[in-house]
């Protein structure tokens, strides 16, 4: 097995690891609040980085406007649940 090889398998029971528990964690009885405007916004442009993102500067500005804009949507959450 190379080395990629080894990495691929890796991530692979990393990713599974992490869906199993959140389908496990997932049944509580909290209430479930759709995802904000600024939220899809942001998820919007992490994925738009991934498949358009054959230029690097561009790649990587439309990740970083991704990151960005999901951190200031946990702090607008976090102070409004205050």
């Amino acid at each position: 097995m190379t080395a990629a090889e080894t990495y691929i398998a890796l991530a692979l029971l990393v990713l599974a690891i992490i869906a199993f528990a959140a389908v496990y964690t997932g049944k509580s009885k909290r209430p479930k609040h759709p995802p904000s405007k600024l939220a899809m916004v942001a998820i919007l442009l992490v994925i738009s980085a991934v498949v358009f993102g054959e230029n690097r500067y561009i790649r990587y500005s439309l990740l970083g406007a991704g990151v960005l804009l999901s951190i200031l949507d946990i702090f607008r959450n976090r102070t409004r649940e205050s």
